[in-house]
């Protein structure tokens, strides 16, 4: 009896090793594959880049060589010079997708962390009843990014919104001069792992987008102005030359 028993736990064993590999390799299949590289942090590292849907929920999904959101940037204690970590998917999405005027830049969804400013003021991500103190925490935004040779040459800045002008915004706008939306989609890190899953009104619109996995740093600008927001330090791009080549459920 006793050796009939070693032998069921362990076949259950083998039939759960056997489940759970079949779907990690489901998980990282189809997206934009890229090799790793030991040249990168492996926090920011990217191979696996993918968005999917599940009726009417967008799954962003990348995936790191490393610990995914284990490194952060330093605070510096203004805002200023600050800095903004982020992963990234650029997307062929119109902004007007999301609420933003048309055409008025490349729409890309990502998720961020900076400890020297807060642009949730709708959520409180740490859960102390201070909506107003949670940069560090992951968490995600929409953002309309164009180029600035003032940000350095071929650099993207998320762009600004002149003084004065009134352009159109998402509902959840956090009031800064740029056009950024803070929606509240809570990012998800397991492991090797970020997902974040965004609900859509009509899903069919994102269906025939192009997109891409991106790994970088952004900088507030020192005089707080226009640029406010460039980005200044791409670690990895998925596809190599952010041709966005990703396709959704493929």
């Amino acid at each position: 009896m006793k050796h009939r028993y070693k032998k069921l736990c362990l076949c259950l064993a083998m039939v759960c090793a056997n489940q759970w590999a079949t779907a990690h390799d489901h998980a990282h299949q189809g997206g934009i594959q890229t090799e790793a590289s030991n040249k990168i942090k492996p926090a920011f590292d990217i191979f696996h880049t993918k968005i999917t849907t599940e009726g009417n929920v967008a799954i962003f999904h990348i995936v790191v060589s490393g610990k995914a959101g284990k490194t952060r940037p330093t605070k510096s204690g203004k805002l200023a010079g600050s800095s903004v970590f982020s992963y990234v998917w650029p997307t062929t999405l119109d902004p007007s997708v999301v609420g933003f005027e048309p055409k008025s830049g490349i729409l890309a969804f990502a998720v961020t962390s900076h400890p020297d400013f807060d642009d949730t003021p709708l959520f409180d991500e740490n859960g102390d009843s201070n909506p107003s103190n949670d940069g560090n925490v992951w968490h995600s935004h929409w953002v309309v990014l164009q180029p600035d040779q003032a940000c350095g040459k071929d650099a993207l800045k998320v762009v600004d919104i002149p003084e004065g002008s009134k352009p159109r915004l998402p509902k959840t706008w956090p009031g800064l001069p740029i056009l950024i939306d803070s929606p509240g989609w809570s990012p998800t890190f397991t492991g090797k792992t970020l997902e974040v899953r965004v609900p859509f009104d009509d899903i069919e619109i994102i269906k025939t987008a192009g997109f891409d996995g991106v790994t970088a740093a952004l900088r507030v600008n020192a005089s707080v102005h226009a640029p406010l927001l460039c980005v200044t330090n791409v670690f990895k791009v998925a596809s190599g030359n952010l041709s966005l080549p990703g396709k959704i459920n493929q």
